[in-house]
């Protein structure tokens, strides 16, 4: 692993504006943009767009999101959303009465509903595990797992502050329990290594807008092989068998397109998402996830020890946080009303763009920020927390 030097230039992102938000909504590459920008101009010329154009770029994407996560094309499917992914999910996995489901305290909620609405359909028990109070994340998931679960639905790290969970050795538990695992990696996919062969989730999507930096409505979800045959939430004809054969649409198919593919959604093509979706891809696999990582991991464990050292700020403890995102915590003995409103006034000033997630004032940088913004950032701590 290497660390990567500041991409500014790749990005749209004007320098009196110190965006340390990724975990909120990523900044598009120019070259993303500029594929978009082309996928549209097609898309005012539809003579121009041919049946191919409906599925060889899915497949482009498919391979790079693939090669991105240790998994083959066919289980990849092309999702407008995690709820959809999510939802895809539980649509396939078997849970019974007297069975639990696993969520975390405070988890995003595209990762919550399905499933407390899935417990009162089939008379399971929908626990949540508390935050553990020492941050330990992967300990508390492992405590809650017993013969009774039938599947975790978890993230790779906790969308307010980033604490980590051992996704490998909570599967490996799960396994041994019979049940199943179900991720949601928006917050980490695209800036922290994953590889399936680890993690074994039997479902895992991603929202394509935040570390993977493609743009928002275009998602992935994985399918462990053994749900190759599972059912889709739609139908439409391109997820079905020969969905390619426009001239024979009408002829009713009861087979479905290879693996994953059955999972698609409808209008999938995205004339305008997807080239830029694989534009980005297509980054990340060049730079390489493990050295976004490096140069992430760096930069937030810059922020929490001075935010430690100068300002008393809490982050989780080193192992318990995932090393691209960090959650400044506010200790109550001297913040009881968590982050200042005249911090964040200050911030707004100053153009520094972070987000208040529960008690967590969420530092989330990515290859696009510089020094001056890390500078920025504690100018308005210094200004008003001194």
């Amino acid at each position: 692993m290497s660390t990567i030097a500041c991409q500014r230039d790749r990005f749209d992102v004007p320098e009196d504006v110190h965006y340390l938000n990724c975990a909120y909504i990523s900044p598009l590459l120019r070259a993303a943009k500029a594929a978009a920008v082309e996928g549209l101009t097609r898309e005012s010329h539809p003579w121009e767009i041919s049946a191919v154009d409906f599925f060889e770029p899915l497949e482009h994407i498919r391979g790079l999101f693939s090669q991105l996560i240790g998994a083959t094309v066919d289980d990849v499917a092309i999702v407008p959303s995690v709820s959809y992914g999510i939802a895809t999910a539980a649509a396939n996995l078997p849970v019974q009465a007297g069975q639990t489901i696993l969520t975390l305290e405070d988890q995003y909620p595209s990762n919550v509903y399905v499933w407390r609405e899935l417990a009162g359909q089939t008379g399971a028990t929908h626990r949540v595990i508390a935050r553990p109070a020492d941050g330990d994340w992967t300990r508390a998931v492992l405590a809650a797992v017993d013969d009774r679960v039938a599947l975790a639905a978890l993230p790779n790290n906790h969308w307010m502050d980033g604490g980590l969970i051992d996704l490998p050795t909570v599967s490996k538990q799960l396994r041994a329990a019979g049940a199943a695992l179900v991720v949601d990696a928006s917050q980490s996919l695209g800036a922290m290594p994953l590889q399936i062969a680890a993690v074994q989730p039997d479902f895992l999507v991603t929202a394509g807008y935040k570390w993977m930096l493609c743009p928002y409505g275009f998602s992935l979800l994985y399918a462990a092989p053994r749900h190759h045959q599972g059912r889709p939430l739609e139908h439409n004809p391109h997820n079905r068998l020969a969905g390619d054969d426009f001239p024979r649409l009408a002829e009713l198919k009861d087979g479905f397109a290879r693996g994953a593919r059955r999972f698609d959604a409808g209008e999938r093509a995205h004339f305008t998402l997807a080239p830029a979706a694989a534009a980005t891809l297509e980054q990340l696999l060049d730079w390489g996830v493990d050295n976004i990582f490096e140069t992430l991991s760096a930069m937030t464990q810059a922020v929490a020890a001075r935010a430690a050292q100068q300002f008393g700020l809490e982050t989780p403890a080193a192992g318990l946080r995932a090393g691209h995102f960090v959650g400044l915590r506010f200790p109550p003995a001297r913040f009881p009303d968590g982050p200042p409103v005249a911090l964040q006034q200050a911030l707004r000033e100053a153009n520094v763009v972070v987000s208040l997630r529960g008690t967590s004032l969420r530092v989330t940088p990515h290859l696009y920020n510089n020094d001056a913004d890390i500078s920025a950032l504690f100018d308005c701590f210094d200004a008003v927390l001194r």
